[in-house]
């Protein structure tokens, strides 16, 4: 049994377009439920959902049945000592795509190249520390620690001016596969808090995904707008999540009870004050 080959970083080096959903239920069975969709990517998040390391190996082990929808588990920090301790707990529970929130340099970006790799001669100078955890199947893929540098993918987001003003670099740095553009976070950045839509904002997501594939790397971004989402693969961007699980639920519960509640004033008119 060898160390499988990371298809969805082979899909961003290649430039083909990966549809995605964002995941925050923590749930094993709604995560089997979005990975029968169909979606090439799916995030488990570790940043803004209460997941935690048992959560997310069980999320992991629920979409290693579903090999086409490939795992991207994100951090909730990436930076300092700290970030390098929980990176090296996602990659060893079996994480190969990480995606990690506000980086603002190519310094910090370099940072998580090395807490992402083993030592090799590679000259990415890898730090990730040693263990035969449920990353090499404990054991079972034998030629794992010579091949997992090639087979991590690391996805940096890109999330305010400053990261904006460092774009170039950050991209350009050796060992980051692509940058996901944080469009919430950068509008709060920009001055336009919870306008994403804002022009400013919409012009300088597009300058960015133009820049990061001037760069040779892939540009990724999350908009449940489906004519935005179609928009942004026009401009190139290369995976987009086209949704998060939260906000499916709540929007279709939420539309249903209107329906049926409209439903019920206009058959029992009598009724119509309870409701």
């Amino acid at each position: 049994m060898l160390t499988p080959v990371n298809t969805f970083k082979q899909a961003l080096k290649d430039k083909r377009p990966q549809i995605g959903l964002w995941m925050s239920l923590i749930s094993p069975s709604a995560t089997e439920i979005c990975a029968l969709a169909g979606f090439d990517w799916l995030v488990i998040d570790g940043e803004h959902a209460p997941n935690d390391l048992r959560s997310i190996q069980a999320q992991l082990q629920t979409l290693a049945a579903y090999p086409a929808s490939h795992p991207v588990a994100r951090v909730p920090v990436g930076h300092g000592h700290v970030g390098t301790a929980l990176l090296k707990q996602y990659l060893d529970l079996g994480a190969q795509n990480i995606i990690v929130p506000m980086v603002d340099t190519a310094e910090q970006a370099a940072q998580l190249v090395q807490a992402m790799r083993y030592p090799q001669d590679d000259g990415l100078g890898g730090v990730r520390g040693m263990a035969g955890a449920r990353a090499s199947r404990w054991g079972h893929y034998p030629d794992y620690y010579q091949r997992a540098n090639q087979e991590v993918c690391l996805i940096v987001q890109a999330e305010s001016r400053e990261a904006l003003n460092n774009l170039d670099a950050i991209a350009a740095t050796p060992g980051v596969d692509g940058v996901f553009i944080g469009p919430a976070d950068l509008s709060a950045s920009m001055g336009h808090v919870g306008n994403a839509a804002h022009p400013e904002v919409q012009a300088a997501i597009a300058d960015a995904i133009a820049r990061i594939l001037k760069a040779g790397k892939a540009p990724g971004i999350l908009t449940p707008d489906r004519q935005l989402a179609a928009h942004y693969l026009s401009l190139g961007a290369v995976f987009v999540a086209v949704g998060l699980d939260t906000q499916i639920l709540m929007r279709q519960t939420t539309d249903l009870v209107a329906h049926f509640k409209t439903e019920v004033r206009a058959i029992t008119p009598a009724l119509g004050a309870t409701y």
